[in-house]
């Protein structure tokens, strides 16, 4: 599993550096995202590009998504 964390980083970098992560991630792999706001722009990438994802607000307010490459 590989983590990213782009907690802090101003737009849009945290979309950009999640979708760099991506573009290496093998099928059937995970990524392990720390945000510290919900990228809904991001969902729908995603959702065009073959990915699933859960994510889940933690008690400090950010977020973490797991992103498996599933094409």
């Amino acid at each position: 599993m590989q983590e990213l964390d782009v907690r802090g980083l101003p737009p849009p970098e945290p979309f950009e550096n999640i979708m760099n992560a991506l573009q290496t991630l093998p099928a059937g792999e995970t990524l392990r995202v720390h945000i510290h706001r919900e990228p809904f722009p991001l969902y729908e990438m995603l959702r065009d590009t073959g990915h699933t994802w859960q994510t889940t607000a933690l008690a400090d307010g950010d977020f973490e998504i797991m992103i498996t490459h599933t094409a």
